[in-house]
Parts: structure tokens; sequence; C-alpha cells
């Protein structure tokens, strides 16, 4: 009797199992043609009074300025790995060794858009196994391009301001497709810290960072896999 309740237990948490998994891989699908209705980080910068300013906008709304500073900022081999830099995460893992009280982080930006889309900021082993999951999926289901797009529409670019178009209209008064490179580069330096590293007023991070971004989008520009993603 006591083995057939097993079973039946066993049974009943397969199912459930299987339909989350189900649940996720349709979400996952509906979010490759229709941006995410809301994220769990926006939901919590609402709950702690910070608001929630966004304007989901399409690619070729975004400009190529922007898309070329985030990716000279955050992810330079963004057009070429399959949504990992295995290179910068031992660099990183080398580097938290030797500095444990400063640590450094190596996500690119298909694993910072699994996150911000599907799960939650910070966390420890159990949400990096998830955004592992996550990145691989939206890799092979979403591609590069539809990934871009989502980050660009999802990330906290300020306090309460997700994407580029809100934070184009709150920082420069203009559409994300009319930001300037500096204004882009600006945007991009704050994106390691959104809520310390402010735009404007430019914090001193961001004006140290700027001419730098701007710099490595010089030397992305005219990259032939770079500028694909750029159209």
């Amino acid at each position: 009797m006591a083995k057939k309740e097993s079973k039946g237990c066993l049974h009943q948490i397969k199912k459930i199992l299987l339909w989350i998994f189900v649940i996720h891989l349709a979400y996952i699908f509906f979010c490759k043609w229709v941006d995410p209705p809301i994220t769990i980080t926006q939901i919590a910068n609402s709950f702690e009074g910070e608001g929630l300013k966004r304007d989901y906008i399409g690619y070729d709304e975004m400009g190529r300025n922007i898309k070329l500073a985030v990716m000279a900022s955050e992810d330079q081999l963004f057009p070429e790995h399959d949504g990992f830099d295995i290179k910068a995460i031992k660099k990183a893992m080398k580097y938290n060794e030797k500095h444990p009280a400063k640590t450094r982080g190596a996500s690119t930006i298909s694993q910072q858009t699994a996150k911000n889309v599907f799960l939650w900021q910070h966390g420890g082993f159990f949400r990096k196994g998830l955004e592992v999951y996550y990145t691989f999926m939206i890799e092979m289901i979403w591609g590069k391009q539809r990934i871009l797009e989502t980050y660009l529409n999802v990330a906290e670019m300020g306090p309460g301001i997700f994407g580029v178009q809100a934070a184009a209209r709150k920082y420069f008064k203009k559409d994300a497709v009319n930001l300037t490179q500096r204004e882009a580069a600006m945007i991009a330096a704050c994106l390691p810290n959104p809520k310390k590293f402010t735009v404007i007023p430019s914090s001193r991070y961001v004006n140290k960072r700027a001419p730098r971004i701007m710099q490595q989008m010089n030397n992305l520009s005219g990259d032939e896999e770079i500028e694909s993603l750029l159209k």
C-alpha cells in the first residue's frame, strides 16, 4: 500500500514538473514575438516606491548608437558566442579569487536578458543555474536580434526606468533612435549599477566610463557581424 502511494505521489510530482516545463517553454516562445508584460525586477521597483517608467519600442526604433553602445560596454563578443563568454568567465573567476571583497561579473547580454525577463536580481547558485537554462533557450529560440531588442527594452537604466526609450525621454528629452553617440554611451555606462551610476546628473563613474565606451564603439564599428546586428 505504501509503495502504491509513493508511486502515485511520484507520478503527481512528475506531472507537475512537466506542466511547469511546458508553461515556461510556452512563455519563452511567447516572448519571442511579444514583449514581456511585466518582469520581477519591474514589480520589485514598483513596490520599493521607485515607480515604473517604460516604453517598449521596436528594433528599428532604437537606433544604431544605443545598440552599438551596449555591445561595446557589456558584451563585445555578443554576435559570436552561444550565450556564454567562457574566457570572460574564467578571467572573472580568477579575479574574484584574488579580490573576494570586490567581485567582478562576466554576464553576457544574453545572460542579462534571461535574468531580466524570467528571473530576479541577485541570488546564488540556484538562480545562476536557472539563468544558464534560460540563456540556452533564448539563444536557441529567439536569436541574437530578438535578444538584443528585448534587452534594450527591459534593462533597468535608472531607478524605475526600464528600456532605452524611457531612458532617452527621461535624460535627453528625445526618442532612442535620435540618441547621439555620447548620449548612448552615457546610458550604457550606467548599466552595471543603474541605481548608483546616474546618467543625469552624470556620476563620476559615468563621466569616466562613457568616453571609453565611445572609443570601443568606434573600434567595433565596421565589424561585419556587429554591423549585421545594427541594421
